[in-house]
């Protein structure tokens, strides 16, 4: 039986429920600052389970094998170290963290302390990004060349604009809490990591919108998409908002190969469309959920041609994500048990942190380029080894 220790009650903890198996796995601990929040997600969620509200307690239990963290992105570096040192198995949630030195922190920990790692890039266990992985690699579309993304941010009034996510101190850049996925996958797709950016973004809608008292919680109706429309309608914003609400990014990546990121937090509809473009032929998403539909052209048209080469249909979820936070989970768990390599990599989360920071950088310098920094070929190998000692 494996014990967790989940660290972070608020919105994103419901992940903790995928991680008990029966037999195998349960949350023995719950730890946040906000003991009533630590108290519900027992009761709710995890009958039996100890409160904490100091994660240090959490830390110091012996029945804990594996950590949670699930908190705001700025603790994430900070929380995942003490818990590494600890001598638990850590999953964090994406981004790894907010700064390049705090990932590279992280990652250096784990290395010494011999830890498990884990982050919590569930995208790559999304049925849309799966199925558009496994066409690349069987090349059907020949070498990847370009990878263009577009992020459609329907809720983001709702989500990221009412709390600590407009907060540059919390997230560095809502570019790179969100782009954080989508670099990652572009990298996945691409087979290669960034290497130099170039961003513009503003923001444009959420600036001058009404805002709530500094101190006054959220109102009980914060998430209502349905009657918070249009964007300009929003009321009790965070008090503090200096982060931006349309992005845009060209990166550069390692062999050549281009990509575009747009993200943009006042559409009407929420979702990501990912177009990759090879060498002989391209793939397009029209939709990422239930039901999307994946679709490849290889012949040539002198316009464009709804019925593609070849379609994809993905298959019908009423679970959030696609369902992708349960087999993230049962990886994770593999890997506290087994440990060896995973879909998702430390590596790859410090590279598009990376990306995103600089994207950020270059964004609030007018769009002046800006090179990633590359991580320690040490720490590069120790990961690639499925985190074993030489």
């Amino acid at each position: 039986m494996i014990g967790i220790g989940l660290v972070g009650a608020g919105f994103r903890s419901g992940l903790a429920t995928a991680a008990e198996v029966p037999g195998e796995s349960r949350v023995v601990a719950v730890a946040d600052v906000d003991e009533r929040a630590a108290r519900r997600a027992v009761r709710e969620r995890h009958p039996g389970a100890g409160v904490h509200t100091d994660h240090r307690a959490l830390l110091g239990r012996s029945d804990v094998d594996a950590v949670l963290v699930i908190t705001p992105d700025n603790t994430h570096a900070d929380l995942a170290c003490d818990a590494l040192e600890a001598g638990k198995a850590v999953f964090v949630e994406k981004p790894l963290a907010t700064t390049v030195e705090d990932c590279d922190r992280v990652l250096r920990t784990a290395e010494k302390a011999g830890s498990r790692l884990y982050v919590g890039h569930n995208m790559r266990h999304m049925p849309v990004v799966r199925t558009m992985r496994e066409i690349v690699e069987r090349g059907d579309i020949g070498a990847v060349q370009s990878v263009w993304v577009r992020h459609f941010v329907g809720n983001g009034g709702d989500f990221y604009f009412k709390d600590w996510h407009a907060e540059r101190r919390c997230t560095t850049s809502l570019l790179l809490q969100k782009a954080a996925h989508d670099i990652d996958v572009v990298h996945w797709l691409a087979g290669a990591y960034t290497e130099r950016v170039s961003a513009f973004g503003a923001l444009r809608v959420y600036g001058d919108g009404h805002r709530r008292e500094p101190g006054a919680p959220k109102p009980p109706d914060w998430l209502a998409p349905e009657r918070h429309w249009p964007p300009r309608s929003q009321r009790d914003l965070n008090p503090v908002i200096d982060v931006e609400d349309l992005s845009l990014v060209n990166l550069q990546l390692g062999g050549g190969v281009l990509a575009a990121y747009q993200q943009c937090h006042f559409t009407p509809d929420y979702w990501r469309n990912y177009t990759v473009i090879g060498d002989a032929g391209r793939l397009e998403n029209f939709g990422d959920g239930s039901g999307a539909v994946v679709k490849v052209w290889n012949r040539r048209r002198s316009g464009y041609a709804p019925d593609a080469d070849a379609e994809h249909v993905l298959p019908p979820s009423t679970e959030v994500h696609a369902g992708a936070d349960r087999p993230l989970m049962a990886e994770f768990l593999r890997f506290v048990r087994d440990g060896g390599r995973t879909d998702t990599s430390p590596v790859a989360a410090r590279m598009s942190v990376a990306a995103g920071v600089q994207a950020t950088a270059s964004l609030r310098a007018g769009g002046k380029p800006h090179d990633v920094p590359p991580l320690d070929p040490q720490l590069v190998a120790y990961f690639e080894r499925g985190q074993r000692p030489l």
